[in-house]
């Protein structure tokens, strides 16, 4: 089973996806004259220091900008920062980690696109709260906004091909590996009680998901960074070959060392890219269903939040990972997953690194659990839109089924004694249909973005002359919202039937 899936993942994330992958990154990034890098301290100004001005909503139901970001940066920090990361150097190289901060540079650009466009195609439920999402903005984006009927298959793909990714579980079995490493926790026993809590902390919908990310996630990061930080100062006499290394091998490919087997160039393209996808989610279209939910008063404010939340995910926590695991020098044990970055804090810390790292993969497993709870709803929403009394029976009915696929998962390769490396090769066989539908739909939207871009720069940033008749979303465009009103009144009326 282990190569077969192996085999299909190599196909799909083969040389044509990953060039497709980064030329989408590269054009989004180059026409917008490198903003999300060179911009960072403005990005920065406007984020996370002014969080406090972020906190109040307008009612109960449409939740905070703070909320959305908390829910949002949670649902990134998770397995994929730890264990993730380390699979892409065991299987890729030092090489790995070079190409995993391309797509992070990439990433950056391409999440303030994503969420930028999420939030302008919003969508206004009978009560007033905001809800969003790549779907909605595919469908009335491409179908509604430019008339290309393909508009609704890509956004349905989109949405099935979500939908499909639940089904290869999330972060249980990561989570479930380290603490069988720090604590002797068995898997299976793990996995049960971690679905009944995920119950608890979803039950009471994107709500109390926004306000416990709020509390967990700086405090989980803070304590991540430190102790990786102090992990490379402890080992900083490895420092210079490792970072030569990570230029070197992206390059060249990695020679077989140890228990590593070696890759090639492409190997480490495909671990790196893939993995920093899967940790920041930039290009996947899911975090685009929670930031439609914010309260803010103009779709790129909220853009905005994505490159940051890339920057912390990425740049700061997922190079911090693959620092400590290659300059610890247990990168080539020939281990993988959780268990390999366990090892690196093991040999510098002790049993004492052993716990810190079992509980830093429960409050990050934690975290992006829930969040993908937020988002699988609003995909329901979107896929069931046509039939309200069997969308809101699922939503009802989502929080007992939300955890089964974990629950499979978890058991299946526990029993069957797999490694990391089959559950992070389904995880990528997953991500690839997601991230084709999201990305190609991003390059047709791209003239929709740079005008709503044009607008914020010459509202926010003084650069360019303001347009008072433009439209600041798409609810405000002639005709949007009859049209919208003549589909809730449809839908109420099927409900009444």
């Amino acid at each position: 089973m282990a190569e077969i899936l192996d085999t299909i993942d190599g196909f799909l994330w083969g040389m044509p996806f990953i060039i497709f992958v980064l030329v989408i990154g590269l054009y989004y990034t180059v026409r917008s004259g490198f903003f999300s890098i060179f911009h960072l301290p403005y990005i920065m100004k406007n984020t996370i220091a002014k969080r406090e001005e972020s906190k109040e909503s307008k009612n109960d139901g449409t939740i905070s900008s703070l909320a959305a970001v908390a829910i949002a940066i949670g649902g990134t920090v998770g397995a994929g920062n730890l264990a993730g990361v380390a699979t892409a150097v065991a299987t890729g190289g030092p090489g790995a980690v070079f190409w995993m901060l391309v797509w992070a540079f990439f990433g950056m650009m391409i999440k303030v696109v994503e969420v930028t466009l999420g939030c302008y195609y919003r969508n206004k439920d009978d009560d007033g709260n905001y809800y969003g999402g790549a779907t909605f903005m595919i469908e009335k984006g491409i179908d509604w906004d430019k008339g290309k009927k393909y508009g609704v298959f890509l956004a349905m793909g989109f949405s099935v091909s979500l939908f499909i990714s639940w089904l290869a579980g999330s972060q249980a079995y990561t989570i479930s590996e380290s603490l069988n490493v720090a604590f002797g926790i068995h898997p299976i026993v793990f996995v049960l009680i971690y679905s009944v809590f995920i119950f608890y902390v979803t039950c009471k919908g994107t709500s109390r998901i926004g306000n416990f990310a709020s509390k967990l996630v700086p405090f989980m990061c803070l304590a991540f960074i430190v102790g990786g930080i102090l992990l490379i100062l402890l080992n900083i006499n490895a420092l210079p070959s490792v970072i030569a290394s990570i230029f070197r091998d992206a390059f060249t490919g990695s020679a077989a060392a140890g228990g590593f087997v070696g890759s090639t160039v492409s190997v480490a393209m495909r671990s790196g890219i893939s993995r920093s996808m899967n940790s920041n989610e930039a290009g996947q279209g899911t975090s685009p269903f929670v930031h439609g939910s914010a309260n803010v008063d103009h779709p790129m404010k909220q853009g905005l939040w994505g490159a940051f939340e890339v920057f912390v995910d990425t740049v700061i926590i997922c190079t911090i990972t693959a620092l400590a695991v290659l300059c610890s020098g247990v990168w080539n044990n020939g281990e993988v997953g959780a268990t390999l970055t366990m090892s690196a804090y093991t040999a510098t810390f002790g049993q004492f690194g052993t716990w810190f790292l079992g509980i830093m993969a429960l409050l990050f497993g934690l975290t992006t659990t829930s969040a993908w709870y937020a988002y699988d709803i609003v995909n329901i929403r979107y896929m069931l839109r046509n039939h309200p009394v069997v969308r809101d029976k699922l939503v009802a009915a989502w929080k007992f089924l939300f955890p089964i696929p974990n629950i499979v998962i978890v058991t299946t390769l526990t029993l069957h004694n797999y490694d990391a490396t089959v559950f992070w090769a389904i995880t990528d066989i997953a991500l690839v249909l997601p991230v084709f539908f999201n990305l190609f739909s991003l390059f047709v939207l791209r003239d929709k973005f740079w005008a709503i871009f044009k607008d914020y720069k010459a509202r926010y940033m003084g650069i360019g002359t303001i347009d008072p008749a433009f439209p600041i979303f798409f609810e405000n465009v002639k005709g949007v919202a009859e049209r919208e009103k003549e589909i809730n009144v449809k839908h109420q009326q099927t409900v009444s039937e």
